[in-house]
C-alpha cells in the first residue's frame, strides 16, 4: 500500500487522466441509473413502494387492473385465508381533471389516474401536506405533488371532464404515479360514482373493485386460488410488470446500463494493461532485487482500488450535483440502494480489470526486462 501511494503521488498526472475516465464512466452510470429509476417510478411507483406481497385479480385478467372486476366483499373472505394479515381493495380509472369554475376551453387539463382505496388501509399514502382521507368528507382526495407544480393547491375543487363528479384536494403526497400519470387517491365509493355511473357498467357486481392487495406472512405461503374460485393471485413483481409499458421501459434502461458497465470494464482493463506494460523494466528491477510477484501485484491492485474508490465517490457527487439543477419535471430518482449496488459493481469491475495486468506482471522475466526486450 505504501508503494502504491508513493507512485500515485509521484506520477499524479498519469493517474489523474485514468481517474478522469473512471469518474466520467461512474457519472454516466449513476445518472442513467437515476433516470431509469425515475422513469420506472412514473410507470409504477404506487405499486413499487407499496407494502404489499400479493395482488388478487379476476381470473384470466392477466394481472391487469383494467381487465379485472371483483366484489369488495371478497376482501373479507381473503382476510380469513391462511397467511393473509391485511387486505386493501382498490379500483383505478383514468380521468382528466381541471379546477372547478375555470374556463373549460382555456383551463389546463391534467390527465390523472384515480385510485380508489379504503381510508386508513395500508394503501393510503403518507401525506406531506394537508390531511388523510376521511369518511366524513367523501369528496376529499389526496393527490401527487406533481399536481402542486401545475398550480393546484389545498382546498381546490376539481371537476372531472365528461362527468358531474367533483373532488376537493385535502392532501398532497410524494412519488405516487402509475402508468405515467399522477395518482389521485379517493375513496372507493367516489371512484365507483365516476367509473360505473353508466347502468350495467359494473357487470352487476356489487361494490365492484379492480383488485385486492394483500399483506402476508413469509412463513405461511398463500394458496388462495385453491380455496376461492374465479380469481388469480399474482406476486408484487407480477403486478408491477403487468402495468402497460413498464417491463419494456425498465428492460431498455437496464440493458443500456449493462452495456455501459461492460464497455467500462474493457476500457479500464486496457488502460491499466497499457500502464503496466510501460513499467515492465521497473517491475524487472524490483524482481531482480528480490521483490516477489505477490508484493508487486499487491501494489498494482492497491493502486487500482484507491483510484477507483476516489473516482467513484467523485462520480456520485457529480451525479447528485447534476440532479440538484435538473427541472422538477425530469423523472430522476437516485436512491441509496442503487448508489451502493452500482458503486460495488464499478469497484469490482475496476479491480477485476487489473487482473489482466497481474497476469503480465507474473510473466515478466527480470533479465529480459532489464535488457529492454519484451
Amino acid at each position: 500500500m505504501f508503494l502504491a501511494l508513493k507512485e500515485l503521488i509521484y506520477s499524479k498526472g498519469r493517474f489523474i487522466m485514468i481517474s478522469l475516465i473512471i469518474v466520467l464512466i461512474s457519472w454516466l452510470v449513476f445518472f442513467l441509473a437515476g433516470l431509469g429509476n425515475g422513469l420506472s417510478d412514473l410507470g409504477a411507483a404506487t405499486l413499487k413502494y407499496a407494502p404489499i406481497e400479493y395482488a388478487v385479480y379476476e381470473e384470466n385478467s392477466d394481472f391487469s387492473f383494467s381487465k379485472s372486476m371483483l366484489s369488495e366483499s371478497l376482501a373479507d373472505d381473503l382476510l380469513k385465508e391462511k397467511g393473509v394479515t391485511a387486505v386493501a381493495p382498490i379500483g383505478t380509472a383514468s380521468a382528466s381533471i381541471r379546477q372547478k369554475n375555470s374556463d373549460e376551453d382555456t383551463a389546463s387539463k391534467i390527465d390523472v389516474l384515480i385510485v380508489g382505496i379504503r381510508p386508513g388501509s395500508f394503501m393510503e399514502p403518507i401525506v406531506t401536506a394537508g390531511e388523510s382521507l376521511q369518511a366524513s368528507n367523501p369528496a376529499g382526495v389526496i393527490v401527487d405533488h406533481s399536481l402542486e407544480l401545475e398550480g393546484f393547491k389545498l382546498g381546490d375543487n376539481l371537476t372531472i371532464n365528461g362527468s358531474t363528479q367533483e373532488m376537493e384536494i385535502i392532501g398532497f403526497t410524494e412519488n405516487q404515479s402509475l402508468s405515467h400519470q399522477p395518482v389521485v387517491f379517493s375513496s372507493l365509493e367516489k371512484l365507483r360514482e365516476y367509473k360505473y355511473a353508466a347502468p350495467g357498467s359494473d357487470n352487476g357486481i356489487k361494490d365492484v373493485v379492480n383488485s385486492i392487495l394483500l399483506q402476508g406472512k413469509e412463513s405461511e405461503p398463500i394458496e388462495i386460488e385453491q380455496s376461492i374460485e374465479g380469481v388469480q393471485v399474482g406476486s408484487k413483481k407480477e403486478a408491477i410488470n403487468a402495468v402497460p409499458g413498464y417491463a419494456a421501459e425498465n428492460g431498455t434502461i437496464t440493458l443500456m446500463v449493462g452495456f455501459l458497465i461492460i464497455i467500462s470494464a474493457i476500457i479500464i482493463a486496457v488502460f491499466f494493461y497499457i500502464l503496466t506494460s510501460q513499467k515492465t523494466q521497473q517491475f524487472g528491477v524490483m524482481k531482480a532485487i528480490d521483490g516477489s510477484n505477490w508484493f508487486i501485484i499487491k501494489s498494482v491492485v492497491s493502486q487500482v482500488f484507491i483510484l477507483s474508490v476516489l473516482s467513484i465517490l467523485i462520480g456520485i457527487l457529480l451525479t447528485y450535483a447534476t440532479a440538484a439543477v435538473l427541472p422538477d419535471s425530469m423523472p430522476f430518482n437516485l436512491i441509496p440502494s442503487l448508489v451502493i449496488s452500482y458503486s460495488l459493481v464499478l469497484l469490482a469491475i475496476s479491480v477485476i480489470s487489473s487482473f489482466f495486468s497481474v497476469l503480465k506482471i507474473a510473466k515478466i522475466d527480470p533479465l529480459t526486462a532489464l535488457g529492454g526486450k519484451e
